[in-house]
């Protein structure tokens, strides 16, 4: 069972999350899911314009996919800001099984390819990642779009048919008040 927003302390604060920066898989529109591809040129430039970005604002840690496309984007930030990166295996993106390195038209929605995470699998590992964040300072979440896509199904945010832009900090807001929405600001 998928844990309640309420039992994940990050989940009491604001928070900011970022995609890695643009692999040749995401140009290429291939699963990478566990597969460990690197940043293309373009993203590392990313990366750069992303801690550009993020330099002087509120981030007080950072948290990090240990797959490279995020650790590398997170260590371009982490530089520019002066804070370490915690890796964090549980915010790796999803095992795609048998489809990984295949074309992204090949995925089914509602199928499990052989030696794929389910969906609820997934999640729950990226939960317990994310509840392991303790809820102090504004965290940086720097990680896969799947993980985003956890974050905005688990918190009731309305999800885009495509995925998170690469390298684009995402602030995610509390409710202002109780019983209200979370909110997003790109």
């Amino acid at each position: 069972m998928i844990p309640a927003p309420s039992t994940i302390p990050l989940f009491a604060i604001p928070f900011i999350f970022l995609r890695h920066g643009e692999t040749d898989s995401n140009v290429r529109r291939i699963v990478a899911g566990s597969l460990d591809v690197p940043l293309t040129a373009r993203g590392r430039e990313q990366a750069q314009a992303a801690a550009a970005a993020l330099t002087g604002s509120a981030v007080t840690a950072i948290y990090a996919s240990p797959l490279q496309r995020a650790r590398h984007t997170a260590e371009a930030i982490a530089t520019a800001v002066g804070l370490p990166v915690a890796l964090m295996d549980d915010l790796q993106e999803r095992c795609w099984g048998v489809l990984e390195g295949q074309p992204q038209g090949q995925r089914v929605r509602g199928t499990v390819p052989e030696g794929a995470e389910t969906y609820e699998a997934y999640a729950m590992r990226v939960l317990r990642g994310l509840a392991a964040i303790p809820s102090e300072g504004t965290p940086l979440v720097v990680s896969h779009s799947g993980v985003y896509r956890v974050l905005c199904r688990t918190l009731g945010i309305p999800e885009t048919r495509e995925p998170v832009a690469n390298a684009t900090p995402v602030s995610f807001l509390p409710p202002p008040t109780p019983g209200g929405g979370w909110q997003i600001t790109i």
